[in-house]
């Protein structure tokens, strides 16, 4: 299926979302901590990315609109995960370059279907 990039500080999400990904045929490269994640991106070019929004050091926020302003990342859809459940902080995630934004926890299915379309899309 596709190469993903999580990018997720929480050792349970981390796990849960792999094992997700992994049983749904995708292929998982895992950081956490965005400044770790950019670099997986720019050297793996994946078909998709997820992000949390709460990292130590850059936030998701940041790190979105970093991938979103190289030329080189540009074009690969990012899905905000995130407990920040504000309808600014979707807003703001959209902003930044974000293809989607869910809220933790999602539910399996749905987060599946959403990076399906993305990927296929992609």
């Amino acid at each position: 299926m596709a190469r993903i990039v999580l990018i997720e500080d929480s050792p349970t999400d981390r796990a849960v979302f792999t094992q997700w990904l992994e049983r749904a045929g995708h292929e998982v490269l895992v950081a956490e901590n965005a400044e770790d994640g950019l670099k997986l991106v720019r050297e793996n070019a994946p078909q998709l990315v997820l992000m949390d929004v709460v990292l130590p050091g850059m936030s998701g926020f940041q790190a979105t609109r970093a991938l979103n302003r190289d030329e080189a990342t540009r074009g690969i859809p990012v899905i905000i995960v995130s407990t920040k459940n504000m309808e600014t902080d979707k807003a703001w995630g959209i902003r930044q370059g974000a293809s989607d934004y869910m809220v933790k926890p999602p539910r399996e299915d749905e987060l599946l279907a959403r990076i399906n379309e993305l990927v296929a899309v992609a």
